[in-house]
């Protein structure tokens, strides 16, 4: 083997082991908030729109 290839192999590996952590955090973290796809400050907030003030209008 040339030198470089193992050296490949170790940050291939790394990047690897990192993404793995970082999905397995993520997945943990959205099971605790009970939605996925929305974060939880969106899901219990919101709303429709005040309305203006009055003045405002452009």
């Amino acid at each position: 083997m040339s030198d470089g290839i193992p050296l490949l192999i170790l940050a291939l590996g790394t990047l690897g082991g990192v993404w793995f952590l970082a999905a397995a955090a993520r997945k943990q973290v959205a099971e605790l908030k009970g939605d996925p796809k929305r974060s939880s400050i969106i899901h219990d907030h919101g709303g429709p729109p005040r309305p203006n003030m009055p003045g405002t209008e452009h």
